[in-house]
């Protein structure tokens, strides 16, 4: 069955850093965009980043934009996120999530991702 299994959330300080892994699995993983996106309860859903199939497209949110990197790695499954620069409303519960098959501009619901993983995590403050 689709398998999403994220990993590395934490606690940090203010200006930490931490890097989110998604491992996937049952599906074909090179056909779909794969999004970071969070939920917290000041902001609700918020899409953070995507990448595309090939790992060359992505889309980043402003709010995180030079400080958030996104990559794939199709053979592992595995797609990343690099946070560096945290602030403490980055403070959220993160998922991976599968974009809709054909889709690939951020998805503004949970409505607009068919699977995700259990989330990781992510506190900052200090």
């Amino acid at each position: 069955q689709v398998q999403l299994v994220e990993s590395g959330g934490g606690s940090v300080q203010p200006g930490g850093s931490l890097k989110l892994s998604c491992e996937a699995s049952g599906f074909p993983f090179k056909e779909y965009w794969i999004y970071w996106v969070r939920q917290s309860s000041e902001k609700g859903f918020e899409w953070v980043s995507g990448i595309g199939e090939f790992g060359v497209a992505t889309y980043i949110r402003d709010s995180v934009r030079g400080r958030f990197t996104i990559s794939r790695d199709n053979v592992k499954k595995s797609v990343y996120l690099q946070m560096k620069n945290l602030k403490p409303e980055d403070t959220a519960v993160y998922y991976c999530a599968r974009r809709l098959s054909g889709q690939f501009r951020p998805g503004n619901s949970w409505s607009d991702y068919d699977a995700w993983g259990q989330g990781t995590q992510v506190t900052v403050s200090g």
